[in-house]
């Protein structure tokens, strides 16, 4: 059985579905054993401290934030991905130098193209 291809694939398999539902089994064996449950009118309230809530959860907002929001995230990924690239930049060829300046002017079309659909105008 040891010889089987797939014998190594299903003990890490089984090790990490065991690494993954440990703690969850523990913490759930350590809330029944020490945290029994004491339910009241307090406890059962909507918010155990804090103020009542007041109005409808619905609040309505503009969608383009999550365009502000998602422009954000593209340029904030381009830093992670210059910044090794900079630390190392003596240390590298030339292939490396063109692909980074494909990547950035790729940046820079998506930032023009942004641009000229009026993404970053803020109204």
């Amino acid at each position: 059985m040891a010889s089987s291809p797939y014998f190594s694939l299903a003990v890490l398999f089984v090790a990490a579905l065991g690494f993954g539902l440990a703690p969850l089994g523990l913490a759930w064996l350590w809330q029944r054993v020490f945290s029994p449950a004491k339910p009241n009118v307090i406890k059962n309230a909507i918010y155990e401290c804090g103020l009542e809530s007041k109005g409808d959860a619905w609040v309505q907002f503009r969608s383009a934030y999550y365009l502000y929001a998602i422009m954000f995230l593209i340029f904030d990924v381009e830093a992670v991905f210059l910044l090794p690239f900079a630390v190392a930049f003596t240390g590298l060829g030339v292939a490396a130098c063109v692909s980074m300046m494909v990547f950035v002017l790729l940046l820079v079309e998506g930032l023009a193209w942004a641009w000229a659909k009026g993404v970053l105008t803020w109204a």
